[in-house]
């Protein structure tokens, strides 16, 4: 479950809970809320995806989860573990079990060493011997799909982005993580190298037994791999639910827009629905209320004045929205 200042229905059975947690970066010009009291879980074996419009603040939600950005407020809780408040070393040694794969492959590598020592990387930090690591890097290389012995020793800049991002997985699934945190990681790649590297998540699920929260603003991507989806816009969840009947029945007015944002196979029939109109706001002024109001269709007075809060529309569906949608199907 999702939103703020809910109970959290599965926390006990989760293995990542987040309670309202907050995000501010400071700057001259104010304070930029980029993540503002989100709260969700997620059950061992369960894949969450995450979506919204660019600066919605899902990247920093997935980037705190981890501490690798500063938590502003709100707890967070991983294999019943609060963690929030971890020094640097006790997170040292978490992360062997949170991973984290990033939106650009080859930014993410390090240009000047040899990709069997950055799949190696995590287990050298955490003081494996040369014969272990190697040994590792070389099976875990076979799993992504990668010859050790043509790949062992290119550098980054010698890959293709879909080659560089399965040797990002390969240095994720080194260390034997129990969650996998990927940020738009097929959004920098080929529409058909996509579909490879989503199915190889897939089938590396399913072997490692990993808990996965997907980030990316392709609907498509996300409806095809993730169990339940929560939908975020300008720092708030709006929706979170199964997500089959997300996609097929939305609550909130916002999930409906990105929807009917999506082009149709068809091109002479265009985009599902109709344009969602004006721009996101400052995240450093949001509106008063409801954050979406300003370019919600249903918006009325209540929305200016009341922020809404995530209740349960239907079962196991919830969204923040004082006027939510009805099912239409």
């Amino acid at each position: 479950m999702a939103g703020s200042g809910t109970a959290h229905l599965r926390g006990d059975k989760a293995l990542l809970s987040v309670e309202d947690l907050v995000v501010d970066y400071p700057g001259k010009a104010g304070t930029v809320q980029a993540v503002s009291k989100v709260s969700f879980d997620v059950l061992p074996g369960e894949t969450l995806g995450i979506v919204g419009e660019s600066g919605c603040g899902k990247t920093t939600t997935g980037r705190a989860v981890l501490r690798l950005d500063r938590v502003t407020a709100g707890r967070i809780r991983f294999a019943g573990e609060w963690i929030e408040q971890a020094d640097e070393r006790r997170m040292r040694a978490l992360r062997r079990q949170m991973q984290m794969i990033f939106q650009d492959p080859v930014a993410s590598l390090n240009p000047r060493r040899p990709v069997k020592d950055i799949v190696a990387e995590g287990l050298a930090i955490a003081g494996s011997p040369a014969d272990e690591r190697a040994a590792a890097s070389a099976t875990v290389m076979s799993q992504v799909g990668l010859d050790g012995e043509r790949f062992a020793d290119m550098l980054p800049r010698q890959l293709s982005g879909g080659q560089a991002q399965r040797v990002a997985i390969a240095r994720a699934l080194a260390v034997g993580p129990r969650l996998l945190i990927c940020d738009e990681p097929v959004s920098a790649l080929d529409v058909s190298v996509q579909a490879q590297i989503l199915n190889l998540i897939e089938d590396l699920k399913a072997q490692y037994d990993l808990t996965v929260v997907f980030i990316a603003h392709d609907l498509g991507v996300v409806r095809t791999i993730s169990d339940n989806v929560m939908v975020m816009y300008l720092g708030k969840v709006c929706e979170f639910g199964d997500s089959a009947e997300v996609y097929a029945n939305p609550a909130h007015p916002y999930t409906r827009a990105l929807l009917d944002s999506v082009p149709l196979t068809d091109p002479d029939k265009g985009f599902a629905g109709p344009a969602l109109e004006g721009d996101v706001p400052s995240p450093l002024s949001p509106p008063h209320g409801c954050r979406f109001r300003t370019r919600c269709p249903l918006a009325q007075d209540r929305c200016a004045t009341e922020e809404p809060q995530m209740n349960e529309v239907r079962p196991g569906q919830h969204a923040a929205c004082h006027f939510p949608l009805p099912p239409t199907t």
